[in-house]
């Protein structure tokens, strides 16, 4: 899932009722009449019964497969290209080729290997399917699986690293797709249940709460945070509340030790949905920006500069000829409002202006010098990502020895601004992964921090914890991925 972690029609509601006090049923019928009258107690209520649920759920819950393509040598006997010109050379027969083939190491024959597992849901009857970026992210080919077995070739229609939302397309029509819910609707305490392929286990059934809303874990949207038992290949499963209507994707777990305990995040479904919508018509996702630096408001900066409370973003820059610097935007403005909407804490203006189509002209609400002025500003667009190969190539050199190549792994060293950025002491970077290191869900741009419970500090440290690793086991690796941090088992082949 993204520390990669990366999901009704109608429902029965009959027994579906929450737990809503601390004491039991049997417990209150024997208490005093006295205490009874004390204080007044919550009335006990039922465990939901999901059954009824799953069975109309779970045809639109799908399994996704993904494959890479990677370079075959059965060719060539399985030599490389100085081999073969010693077998030319001498003008002897090459072993296991084919009599009158003529080998070409250099342009080798490609075969599909497992990449990933993940899960999805039908959006449309007419085969659009909605799942996690990540989970097809560098896919060479999606095969999307039904609950009734049939299979199918997904197109990627496209997919949005920031959100992690993703839309595929099957040839395939009068499909059961989902209700969608609405989230403002959702409580925290309300029973949720989500369906996927953990660890390739289709149609695993998981139920919980919601923990919280709003959750803030420092991505591009704040998420659902729940305790629904969510593990490797639930990513881009459906969230379900008891109405039978998908409230959000399950993206996200935390983990020290690389399985649940406890905390599951999923991306809510109506972001997810202005996402897909674009996907469908594009592509691609435009999203809106002004050209500002930001940073937090402490409650001593409000108080000194006479804010009245600690909220809005405090703008650190301003782009030179940006969207905020032709609209007057200065660097120690405060951002309070934007659209006439409050900007309560820093990560609410990028969203804010993010969701807003470029083109769009907005006020911007500053707190300068002890006074508050609207500001108009033409809302800019975003430039698209960039792949993190490209920004690291200057910076540092990949490096693949025998030990990491047979785990599929070639890795950088760390830069200063890199270890700053990402406030860690050491690791090294994952520049590319495949093989038994891609199976394991490891990632370019993960950073290593161990190697079989020793610490990684640099390049010299990963070989000599590598070297020392029994290769006859699975090798955990500790690694991290944004702001999240968790245990893999490479299983190396045989």
């Amino acid at each position: 899932m993204k520390t990669q972690w990366m999901k009704f029609n109608t429902w029965t509601a009959a027994g579906v009722l929450a737990v809503a006090g601390a004491v039991g049923a049997g417990a209150a019928s024997l208490a005093p009449l006295q205490a009874q009258a004390q204080a007044p107690v919550a009335s006990v209520r039922g465990l939901p019964d999901f059954t009824d649920l799953v069975e109309q759920v779970g045809p639109s819950v799908v399994n996704i497969r993904t494959l890479e393509k990677v370079s075959a040598r059965n060719m060539s006997g399985g030599m490389d290209e100085d081999m073969l010109e010693f077998f030319k050379r001498f003008g002897l027969p090459i072993p296991n080729m084919p009599k009158g083939q003529r080998p070409n190491p250099r342009q080798q024959p490609e075969e599909e290997q497992p990449r990933g597992l993940g899960s999805g849901f039908i959006l449309s009857s007419d085969g659009y399917v909605m799942t996690n970026a990540h989970v097809v992210e560098g896919a060479d080919e999606v095969m999307v699986t039904l609950t009734d077995q049939r299979e199918f070739k997904a197109k990627i229609i496209g997919y949005d690293k920031r959100s992690d939302v993703a839309v595929v397309k099957i040839d395939a029509t009068g499909l059961p797709a989902v209700k969608i819910g609405d989230v403002s609707r959702l409580r925290v305490g309300e029973w949720v249940m989500a369906i996927g392929s953990p660890f390739g286990l289709e149609n695993t059934v998981t139920a919980g709460i919601v923990s919280a809303k709003q959750r803030d874990t420092g991505d591009y949207l704040p998420f659902i945070q729940t305790d629904v038992a969510i593990n490797p290949g639930n990513s881009g499963g459906p969230l379900i509340n008891m109405r039978g209507e998908v409230v959000g994707i399950n993206s996200q777990i935390y983990s020290r030790s690389g399985g649940f305990m406890g905390i599951s995040f999923s991306i809510p479904i109506d972001e997810a949905i202005r996402v897909s919508d674009q996907l469908r018509a594009t592509g691609r996702v435009t999203r809106g920006r002004i050209g500002v630096q930001i940073g937090s408001v402490t409650k001593d900066v409000a108080e000194s500069l006479g804010l009245g409370k600690q909220q809005g973003a405090l703008v650190t820059g301003v782009e030179k000829d940006a969207p905020a610097d032709k609209a007057g935007v200065e660097a120690g403005d405060i951002i309070t409002k934007f659209d006439g909407k409050p900007v309560d804490k820093i990560s609410d203006l990028p969203r804010m202006v993010g969701n807003t189509k470029p083109g769009t002209r907005s006020t911007v609400t500053v707190f300068r010098r002890g006074q508050t002025r609207d500001l108009t500003v033409t809302v800019g667009e975003i430039e698209a990502d960039k792949t993190e190969a490209k920004a690291s190539a200057a910076d540092a050199t990949p490096k693949s020895s025998p030990a990491a190549q047979k785990l599929g792994l070639s890795v950088s060293e760390l830069t200063d601004a890199q270890r700053r950025e990402l406030k860690v002491k050491g690791g090294v970077r994952v520049e590319a992964a495949s093989d038994a290191a891609a199976r394991a869900g490891l990632r370019q741009g993960d950073v290593i921090l161990s190697v079989d419970n020793t610490e990684v500090s640099g390049l010299k440290q990963f070989e000599a914890a590598l070297a020392k690793a029994d290769k006859s086991k699975p090798i955990n690796v500790l690694y991290r991925r944004g702001d999240w941090a968790q245990y893999a088992l490479i299983r190396p082949s045989r």
